[in-house]
C-alpha cells in the first residue's frame, strides 16, 4: 500500500460484522457521547466498509480502521 494513504485520516475501532466480500470487511463502529443540549449519553452505531487485503479478518474480530483515499464507491477505510 501507499504510505501516504496509511498516515492520514481518522482512526476508528470496531467489530467485523461481515467478511463475505473479496478484500473487504464491514466494520460496526459504536460511539457513546454526550448530547450537546440535554446532557444525556447517547449511543450510536454505524457500519463502514474497509479494505482488508487477503481477507485476514473474520467476523467478531476487533479491528482498527483508518480513513484513506476512496478505494471504491463506498469504501474509504483500510484495516490497520
Amino acid at each position: 500500500m501507499n504510505t501516504a494513504k496509511e498516515t492520514k485520516g481518522k482512526v476508528l475501532t470496531g467489530t467485523v460484522v461481515s467478511d463475505k466480500m473479496k478484500d473487504t470487511v464491514t466494520v460496526l463502529v459504536e460511539r457513546y457521547q454526550k448530547h450537546p443540549k440535554y446532557g444525556k449519553f447517547v449511543g450510536s452505531r454505524k457500519k463502514f466498509k474497509a479494505h482488508d487485503a487477503g481477507n485476514t479478518k473474520k467476523v467478531g474480530d476487533k479491528v482498527k480502521i483508518r480513513e484513506c483515499a476512496p478505494i471504491s464507491k463506498d469504501k474509504h477505510f483500510v484495516v490497520v
